[in-house]
């Protein structure tokens, strides 16, 4: 049962990660953290995002705004090893707790809506939070959500800018981990069980994206948000 419900999120995480460019950490990290202990759990979820990562960028690469994509990397450098600390630091179920109820609120004011104008303090700025969440709990999505979202990038740059960063920083936030924390054998194991079925999510969300507009594509970002949110706050308080 517990191999089926874990292929069974990481097809609907895929399917989402292709149709939107972020929704496999989102969708995958609480409901993963159900099944099993944080550092699997985290590592799992690094490891296959990689591989999506790669796999989507590839075919989407003209699509990428580089300058974020650099802005973003500076802030994530320094982000990334402060995630860690933050970890060895404060408890797992604070941090959990806080990143659940941010993400609820500023789901509340994208709704609303709430836009805000980029500038290059803000990228590096949210490539460190992004980094910071990485390395903490391998979730670097909600923050580059909520930020494109409320400067109203379009759907095919922010899928395309948010797989470059990830594929920065999800290898250095994993590198981070393996020297601070080792890895399971058990994480090796669940990531190859769990490559087939990524494969044939990829394909089906990569078909949905091509029918989404512009405003779905925005309401689903809210959903993801919210998902991401709520879920974190169950599993903290549950």
């Amino acid at each position: 049962m517990g191999s089926f419900l874990f292929l069974l999120i990481v097809f609907f995480a895929s399917i989402l990660q292709a149709a939107t460019g972020f929704g496999f950490s989102i969708v995958a990290t609480p409901f993963l953290l159900f099944l099993f202990v944080p550092d699997v759990a985290i590592q799992v979820n690094l490891l296959v995002s990689i591989v999506i990562s790669l796999f989507l960028f590839i075919q989407i690469r003209q699509d990428v705004y580089v300058p974020l994509v650099k802005r973003l990397v500076v802030g994530s450098i320094i982000g990334a090893p402060l995630g860690v600390l933050l970890l060895q630091l404060v408890s797992e179920t604070v941090v959990k707790a806080s990143v659940g109820i941010l993400l609820i609120l500023v789901t509340i004011l994208l709704i609303l809506p709430f836009t805000m104008r980029q500038t290059n303090g803000r990228d590096v700025g949210i490539g460190g939070l992004s980094g910071t969440l990485t390395a903490s709990i391998g979730m670097p999505g909600p923050p580059l959500l909520a930020y494109f979202a409320g400067v109203k990038m379009t759907k095919e740059q922010t899928r395309a800018t948010t797989l470059a960063f990830f594929l920065i920083i999800y290898p250095i936030s994993f590198g981070l981990q393996w020297v601070t924390l080792g890895i399971s054998g058990d994480v090796w194991g669940l990531v190859g069980m769990a490559l087939p079925v990524v494969v044939i999510g990829l394909v089906v969300g990569q078909l949905l994206f091509k029918r989404m507009n512009q405003v779905l594509f925005r309401n689903v970002t809210y959903v993801l948000l919210l998902l991401a949110g709520v879920g974190l706050l169950v599993e903290t308080f549950l």
